[in-house]
């Protein structure tokens, strides 16, 4: 039996109408003898609403009592969208992210997934139902409840498609494919036929809303082809695997932007060693992750040191850094919120090249940059926030008038 792994997200199952369709759009495709397993999100913003509850009834709740909290939103998903689909005369069965296996660590709120156990799953396969899935959750081998961060439903499809060996993860959402930049902000922004992992990878990180990007590694990891598609139309989406180019191709997958960003600095930090182990040692250990880092040239042998985080962490951040210049003896610490990162993704780019026209495109509108970091297929700027919008336009139309195309990748 060929297997499938399908993933709707929230838009796809936002209501009990759009919710019929998804089922009709499932047993159809169950038909021709396909095994498919779906993985479903909570409906629409349920998650949200659960969240500003909790907050409601206390200013700091429990990470703990969270999960046990927010699990329950992909629980109704999974159980409406297995009614809609019996209602049709088809097997199902509806399972939770504990009931097919789905064992984490014990870091509630941003759990990794350890392993799978897909005996229950191919089981219910074999007895020919369609397996319905609550994605984002997991259970650590102590029975505690746990979810994996947001977007972790992509994850969840992803670790099962690589667990049953699936033909392909096809992921339904409210866009038809991976663009060249957002297209609600540049409405000439072309759909991608295929792109590589690194690529995804990048753009998923830098802030393409489309995919998880822990949902991209892992995918790469296990070699599971990925496909992104529209929920509500039938047309062919962008596909997402390894693909091989010549070095010396110089191609732009795209423009992408990340508003939930903050700018984090130590000023006044001695220079000398174990100085940058300390600060980021002290944030590691808090579970923060850390993007853009920059050192400040030595003066009087002071300097300062500036990194970027996700504006959830950034009140914890600032709690713990407060503390570590305290403790360096720094001359203390400023943060803003109101930055934004604007980032250029493509497989062998010419840095010198897609650098010149990246930062002309933002100096001819006037946007001034304040932090800069590349990798071998990215190069991505801090900006101001109010500058997003401008910025993506120019660099996206900057690099067609230059010739440097922003080109498909044709199917490998």
């Amino acid at each position: 039996m060929k297997i499938y792994v399908q993933k709707y997200g929230g838009t796809s199952v936002g209501n009990p109408e759009l919710i019929k369709k998804v089922a009709k759009k499932i047993v159809k495709r169950a038909k021709d003898g396909t095994g498919l397993v779906v993985v479903v999100s909570a409906m629409g913003d349920s998650t949200d609403r659960l969240i500003d509850l909790a907050h409601d009834i206390t200013v700091n709740p429990p990470d703990r009592e969270i999960d046990m909290l927010i699990s329950t939103g992909e629980q109704v998903s999974i159980s409406l969208l297995a009614m809609a689909i019996d209602s049709m005369k088809h097997p199902v069965v509806s399972l939770t992210g504990a009931q097919v296996g789905i064992k984490t660590n014990d870091i509630h709120k941003r759990a990794k997934i350890l392993k799978v156990n897909s005996k229950r799953i191919i089981e219910e396969l074999n007895n020919g139902k369609i397996v319905i899935v609550a994605g984002f959750q997991g259970i650590t081998e102590n029975n505690e409840i746990t979810t994996l961060g947001r977007g972790g439903s992509d994850t969840t499809a992803v670790a099962l498609a690589a667990a049953l060996k699936a033909e392909k993860c096809e992921i339904y959402t409210d866009v038809d494919g991976v663009y060249t930049a957002d297209p609600y902000i540049v409405p000439e922004a072309k759909k991608l036929d295929v792109i590589s992992y690194d690529e995804m990878l990048e753009m998923a990180s830098l802030g393409a809303k489309v995919l998880h990007p822990r949902s991209v590694e892992l995918a790469k990891q296990y070699n599971v082809t990925l496909e992104v598609k529209s929920s509500f139309k039938e047309c062919k989406g962008t596909i997402i695997k390894e693909v091989k180019s010549m070095e010396d191709v110089l191609r732009v997958s795209g423009i992408t932007y990340d508003k939930k960003i903050a700018k984090v600095a130590i000023i006044g930090v001695p220079d000398k060693p174990g100085i940058a182990f300390k600060i980021f040692s002290d944030l590691a250990d808090n579970n923060i992750s850390v993007d853009m880092i920059i050192q400040s040239v030595m003066y009087e042998n002071i300097n300062d040191i500036s990194f970027t985080v996700a504006q959830d962490d950034l009140n914890k951040t600032v709690s713990i850094i407060e503390k570590t210049a305290a403790e360096l003896g720094a001359r203390g610490v400023e943060y803003d919120k109101n930055v934004a990162k604007v980032s250029v993704v493509g497989a062998g780019i010419n840095k010198t090249e897609v650098a010149k026209a990246m930062f002309q495109a933002m100096s001819d509108e006037g946007i001034n940059i304040q932090m800069i970091s590349t990798s071998e297929i990215k190069i991505s700027c801090v900006i101001n926030a109010n500058d997003v919008e401008k910025a993506v336009k120019a660099i996206h139309s900057k690099f067609i008038l230059n010739g440097i195309d922003i080109q498909h990748h044709s199917a490998i």
